[in-house]
């Protein structure tokens, strides 16, 4: 078993709704969590499908938050935007793009395939250093409330798994072959190193 707490990363697109419900709940079960996105701009559901709301990722959550109660406060509550938000804005003050991030995790979550090829993409480009391994596992979770819960719960137990393996760099692919039995989801892996 790690002598320290897991460090653990969750990474989504935007730091929005899959990442941050996994931080929240992550957090409260004591895991050294972080949460960021990989895309260029933070994009959240907009009017239509074709008219997002875009920002830039040094935007606070309280201040997009103010935005669309400026835009229009009942159709983002009733989307459940707004209280997403609210809720981001209670576990930290803004958006993070893992691509600017250089702290070391033991283990980097992504949600989907898409952002799992982004955080692999830039792990393998920076020069490697300590030659610390860390494990990049992709659990794909649909970008809605009520999947990014149940993702959430997912993640937070397969942490709670892997913080309890004695050996995590030997265990680490029959663990997920058991996750993978018991969700029904695929999982892919890869380790990096730092």
């Amino acid at each position: 078993m790690p002598s320290h707490p897991l460090r653990v990363a969750v990474v989504c697109s935007s730091n929005q709704n899959r990442s941050m419900e996994a931080h929240n709940i992550l957090s409260k079960r004591g895991f050294d969590v972080r949460s960021f996105g990989t895309g260029s701009h933070v994009k959240l559901p907009g009017p239509a499908p074709d008219k997002p709301n875009v920002y830039d990722f040094k935007i606070t959550y309280e201040q997009m938050y103010n935005d669309l109660v400026r835009k229009d406060k009942e159709l983002y509550t009733q989307n459940g935007i707004l209280h997403m938000l609210d809720r981001n804005k209670r576990i930290k003050a803004r958006p993070e793009r893992f691509q600017s991030c250089k702290d070391q995790f033991d283990l980097v979550i992504t949600c989907e395939e898409r952002v799992y090829d982004q955080v692999l993409e830039e792990l393998n480009s920076r020069e490697q250093e300590t030659f610390q391994p860390v494990h990049v596992i992709n659990v794909d979770i649909q970008d809605n409330h009520e999947e990014a819960t149940l993702g959430a719960f997912l993640i937070c137990e397969l942490c709670q798994c892997i913080q309890h393996t004695d050996d995590m760099e030997n265990e680490m692919d029959e663990l997920l072959q058991e996750f993978e039995e018991k969700s029904g989801r695929p999982f892919l892996h890869t380790v990096c190193f730092y």
